[in-house]
This record gives structure tokens, sequence and C-alpha cells, in this order.
């Protein structure tokens, strides 16, 4: 029972940091574009993620005719349910940590294609099927780069659980180690979450809005929450394993410089060509990878 509350108390936590992080990328891209964001509801903004949460959830959930009624209705759920059981595998929950945390992730990252194919495909549009072939095919093309660039660390501390990495980097951080690898792996998830320069998937003026064009209310809700879960959770992860976890005071500032870095790309960088993505994927970032994770198998054997 107290496993259960605790574990409620920490989704509760996660989902209140995602809504104010929309606030912070809604009023830093204010910032950027030299207006002034949210500054309505409540003091400077701050309850407006709680307006724009009441309003997408009291609104009608329009489902259309010709729509496949279960898919289109679950597949928010399970998107949404995907990105906060990943959570678990972070150390600071300590109750739910397991040594094989590593692979727990990559399982939940992989499970979340599968969710985002069936919103696109049972909406029954040209537009969100289009959306959702697009970012499909990026997520599994980033996926390949982002288990060997994980592979990586995961054999200079001999083990997949996540709370490993920590006590590893008490003497030095690995991003100063190997800060080729932590780029790629910073790479690798802005196209994970489709976050700009990749945001093929949602790319609004070609797609309508990608595989979420015809959800509304609470469906879109729970997409937009998992996406920005998504992204709390691979700034989190970074902070873990690159820059050496949350067991001091610049835990905390290393995670929001993180954060912050994903809305700065997106304030400043254009949407990159789908042809040139790919070749990022297969033809940069999978033979680094591979060529890397060589090096450094055959330097820990001679040094083994």
């Amino acid at each position: 029972m107290l496993t259960f509350v605790l574990m409620l108390l920490n989704i509760i936590c996660v989902l209140v940091g995602v809504a104010f992080f929309t606030l912070f990328e809604r009023k830093l891209l204010g910032y950027i574009q030299l207006r002034k964001g949210p500054n309505k509801a409540g003091l400077a903004g701050l309850f407006q993620p709680f307006a724009d949460a009441i309003k997408l959830f009291s609104k009608e959930h329009v489902n259309p005719s010709l729509s496949n009624y279960i898919p289109f209705v679950v597949s928010p759920i399970i998107s949404m349910f995907l990105a906060l059981a990943v959570w678990s595998s972070l150390p600071i929950f300590n109750m739910t940590t397991f040594s094989l945390s590593i692979m727990f992730f990559l399982c939940c990252v992989s499970l979340s294609v599968y969710a985002l194919m069936a919103s696109g495909w049972s909406s029954n549009s040209k537009y969100s099927l289009f959306g959702a072939l697009r970012a499909v095919a990026q997520t599994i093309s980033y996926e390949v780069s982002l288990a060997l660039t994980l592979l990586i660390p995961v054999l200079l501390v001999g083990d997949y659980d996540i709370a490993s990495f920590v006590d590893h980097q008490r003497g030095c951080w690995f991003i100063f180690i190997m800060p080729l690898v932590a780029m790629v792996w910073f790479v690798s998830c802005l196209a994970e979450t489709n976050r700009t320069p990749f945001d093929f998937a949602e790319s609004e003026s070609e797609l309508v809005s990608g595989f979420n064009t015809e959800y509304s209310a609470g469906g879109f809700a729970m997409i937009m929450l998992a996406e920005y879960t998504s992204i709390l959770f691979m700034s989190m992860l970074f902070t873990v394993i690159f820059l050496g976890g949350m067991i001091s005071l610049l835990g905390p500032l290393s995670f929001m410089a993180i954060a912050f870095l994903f809305v700065w790309v997106r304030g400043t960088l254009p949407r990159f060509r789908y042809d040139k993505l790919m070749y990022l994927a297969w033809k940069s970032f999978l033979p680094f990878s591979l060529v890397y994770l060589i090096f450094i198998t055959g330097v820990m054997t001679l040094a083994g």
C-alpha cells in the first residue's frame, strides 16, 4: 500500500512538472521571438497550464465517423502510460529501481512506437497516417543509434542498472570522457521525442498536425502530456548517464539545463529535410556508434 501511494505521488509530481515545463517552454519561446508568452492567467501566467488542462479535459471528445473507435481512444492512454511507466527505471524512485532498468527503458521506448502508429492509423485520415508513418520510421531509425550509444557507457559501468552510473561518476562525469557520445545521444533524444528540428510527425506546413490531426479534448491532451513527459525523462536520463545524476546541487541544475536545451533548439533551428534526417541516422550516427563501441570494447579488453 505504501509503495502504491509513493508511486502515485511520484506520478503527480511528474505531471505537475510537465505542466510547468509547458509554461516554461511557451514563455521562453515568447522571449526568443520578442513577445511575452502566457501572462494573463494568474501572476505572470502561472495558472495557464492548469487553465489549458481544464479546457482540454472539459471539451467534448470528437470521434471521426470513419475512425476505428477502440484503437483511436486507447492509443493516447497507452502512450501516456508508457511515458509515465518509464520513470520507474530512474534511481530517484528507489522503491521501484531494479537491476535491468536500462533494458526496461529500451523496451518502453520501443513499445511507444506501436501506440503512435495505432493513433495515426485508427484516425483513418491521410494526414494522420502519413504523420504516423514518418514518426515510426524516424523513431525506429534513431532507436538504433540511441541503443548503441547507450551501450558505450553501459560497457564502462558494466551494469544495466541506471543507479550504477551515479556511483561511477563521483570522480569524473562521463560527458568529459566521451563528449561526442553525449552529443550523439542528445541529438538522438531530439529525434526520438519528435522535437524540432526533427518534428516531421507534426510538420504543420505539410500534414496539418501529423498523427494527432483528428484528436481533440482529452485524447490530444494525453498525447501532448506523453510527449512532454518523455522530454523531461530524456533530460533526467541524460543527467544521470553523462552528468553524474542528482546526488549534488549540480544535478538539478544540469537537469534544468538539458530541458532548457530542448526548448532552445526548438526556438532557434529550422526543420531538417526528411532525407537528411534518415542519412544522419544511418550514414553518420550508426557508423560512429558502432566504431566507438568497438573501440571502447577493445580498450577495455586490453585494460582488463
